[in-house]
């Protein structure tokens, strides 16, 4: 990963902070990208400035030359100036990992979810990846080289979770994006792949409202998290694994795939 360019959004904290270390580690500049502001539809708090200020001095420790920008991958226009800016400074871009996400729960049935709830979910998940490979693949295909996307999908995507129609659908059409943009960006030796999680222990599943929420319906944590091997969450650290060798020449013959990091989620029976 020396000196190759890799922009990560959602990278303030969780899985994406994860994922921007373990770039940083290993000689990639970085391109971090998170909202940094809450959302009244989304009931917990999201990463803040200060989250992503200290993803990007702990960065800059390993030797990483850092962007750090504030923008909603919601917004087409904030994600194609993120991209000029990475242009103007780089020249170049290797690498892509649309982690940004939503998640939200409750109501006990999903015909309950309102139209806020559901923009907030399918527009950071679905609408949010989809603005992110569009304002970055152009400058991946103009520097003539290839790269790797990749999308943080979920083991959501392989299953319909009960009261969470919102998320699931998102997760459904990450992979059907997926599988579009890897026939369509083929040609310039640009691979896209996806990675499934199952339940991963950060803030998005720890946080005190949604334990609040599991501690009154303790059959909806089995339905998320419910896996084949004797494991609960998993650590974000076992995502970055997956998300950095789909980014890596070890991966290079490889596009096209969701790859389930998921213990066995996807086989149980619902």
């Amino acid at each position: 990963m020396s000196r190759r360019v890799v922009l990560i959004t959602g990278a303030a904290r969780g899985q994406g902070r994860s994922h921007a270390l373990r770039f940083a580690e290993q000689g990639a500049d970085l391109v971090l990208i998170d909202v940094c502001a809450n959302d009244p539809h989304i009931p917990f708090d999201m990463a803040s400035a200060d989250e992503l200020a200290q993803t990007t001095k702990d960065a800059q420790a390993f030797g990483a030359t850092v962007i750090s920008a504030q923008a909603d991958v919601r917004r087409g226009g904030e994600m194609r100036a993120v991209v000029d800016q990475v242009e103007s400074t780089f020249g170049r871009l290797d690498v892509v990992v649309a982690n940004a996400g939503a998640y939200a729960f409750g109501p006990m049935s999903s015909l309950e979810i309102d139209d806020d709830r559901w923009e907030a979910v399918v527009g950071t998940n679905l609408t949010g990846v989809f603005n992110t490979v569009r304002a970055t693949a152009p400058l991946m295909i103009r520097g003539g080289h290839g790269g790797s996307i990749v999308l943080v999908s979920s083991s959501a995507a392989r299953r319909g979770l009960r009261s969470m129609a919102d998320y699931t659908a998102s997760k459904h059409g990450v992979v059907g994006l997926m599988r579009t943009f890897a026939n369509e960006l083929g040609e310039h030796s640009i691979r896209v792949n996806s990675v499934a999680p199952t339940g991963v222990e950060t803030y998005m599943i720890t946080n005190p409202a949604i334990q609040q929420w599991y501690a009154e319906n303790p059959t909806m944590l089995e339905n998320e998290t419910g896996n084949i091997l004797p494991v609960g969450m998993l650590q974000a650290d076992d995502i970055t694994d997956a998300v950095v060798w789909l980014a890596s020449d070890g991966a290079k013959f490889v596009t096209g795939v969701d790859l389930p990091v998921d213990a066995g989620f996807r086989e149980v029976t619902p």
